[in-house]
């Protein structure tokens, strides 16, 4: 084998019809150890698929390379011969239309490598490959670069306002992205040197490579937007050696006597309660509830809770709700999860994707506890009280 060819790069210019020496194995050339191992990785394609790989620009840069390696094995006589015994799925007698838009016979090795998208050095043969992108790859740059303008930024703008000022006093701060860290609506990131925003997180789905996933939208300081996957806003921040994670504000107090002219936080503390159908849900449905803090619509944030596991994979109803202004929702929801938190639901469940996952924010709470609790957070009282899960009582803490 050439020392200056990884493994990769060998299959790849053997299916190209290049020769290069491998050891024998097995009995067999190396040659014929190449074929079989080139129609086996068709056949996972199609395992893997449910379909003949296919020509076309929009396709996977691998897909692309078997479906020209299956149209040589089909000529050629040798090819055929080797495989006899082998083709579980009748790929060498049957023929098939996404097949027929072949590409040039008299393409040269150069010519064919660059029309799957392969860069290979200048003054070098076609054994020294630079670099070979996949299509989930290209998709995620083009869906970073395509924007269009945010035709409700008017919305944004003072956020973004808001967030310098806060930034140039220090009350937020800039962290290092790490890799390929969680996201969720409302964050904020500096990517090429633009601020960023999440706006919207569609439902999950699972991608065609089997990795779940979801839709954003996202929205740039610079009045534009874009739709994109979570993993392509992943991967970019990843790539990005610059990019950073903005980080809470720290107001102070959690509650003003006043709303502020420049005030852009109003938000609401909800109370919800599960129809899952779970045992012990079921069984206890009156004594657990979900507590929560949020600026949006609280309706809309639980149109599709049967698909989240944050809502038991169940609809809610909901039943309790209290307007706040001028507050910080995220410690706010910090503080309200602490104070209950001998109370938290244990209970494990499986997604729609079948992983594990563990509800944080569901606690064996009584609605009337949950109000005095919130009742006394308003007063700024509750530092004073604990919650006592053996009596379901909130008890004043002793000196």
């Amino acid at each position: 084998m050439r020392k200056d060819i990884n493994e990769e790069d060998l299959e790849l210019l053997g299916e190209l019809g290049v020769d290069v020496e491998a050891p024998q194995n097995g009995g067999r050339s190396a040659r014929e150890q190449r074929i079989i191992s080139g129609f086996e990785e068709i056949e996972r394609f199609i395992q893997e698929h449910g379909k003949l790989p296919e020509h076309g620009e929009n396709r996977d840069i691998f897909e692309r390379l078997y479906a020209v390696r299956l149209n040589r094995i089909r000529e050629s006589a040798e090819c055929r011969e080797i495989l006899k015994g082998l083709d579980s799925h009748g790929l060498l007698t049957n023929s098939d239309q996404t097949l027929s838009s072949r590409v040039k016979e008299d393409l040269t090795d150069e010519e064919l490598l660059a029309s799957l998208g392969v860069k290979t050095t200048p003054d070098s043969d076609v054994t020294q490959l630079v670099h070979v992108r996949s299509r989930d790859e290209i998709k995620a740059a083009e869906e970073i670069a395509q924007r269009n303008p945010c035709k409700d930024f008017s919305k944004f703008q003072p956020i973004f306002e808001n967030l310098q000022q806060e930034l140039e006093s220090h009350q937020r701060q800039t962290l290092k992205y790490k890799d390929n860290a969680g996201v969720k609506v409302g964050d904020l990131f500096i990517l090429d040197g633009q601020k960023v925003i999440v706006a919207e997180m569609g439902d999950p789905f699972v991608s065609d490579y089997n990795r779940p996933d979801r839709r954003l939208r996202v929205v740039y300081d610079n009045g534009t937007e874009s739709n994109l996957l979570l993993r392509s806003l992943q991967r970019a921040l990843n790539k990005d050696k610059a990019s950073r994670r903005i980080t809470e504000p720290d107001f102070g107090p959690l509650f003003s006597d006043e709303e502020g002219e420049n005030d852009l936080s109003t938000g609401y503390i909800y109370v919800l309660r599960s129809k899952s159908e779970h045992p012990f849900v079921a069984q206890n449905r009156s004594v657990i509830h979900k507590v929560g803090v949020t600026g949006g619509d609280i309706k809309q944030r639980i149109a599709n809770a049967k698909k989240d596991p944050t809502y038991l994979l169940a609809d809610v109803e909901i039943v309790a709700t209290f307007k706040l202004a001028n507050i910080n929702r995220k410690r706010l929801e910090t503080l309200l999860h602490r104070f209950f938190g001998k109370a938290r639901l244990d209970l494990e469940l499986k997604d729609r994707f079948g992983m594990q996952v563990e509800p944080r924010e569901w606690f064996l709470v009584p609605l009337p506890a949950i109000k005095e609790a919130i009742e006394k957070l308003m007063q700024g009282t509750i530092e004073n009280f604990r919650y006592d899960p053996e009596t379901a009582r909130l008890l004043e803490r002793q000196n």
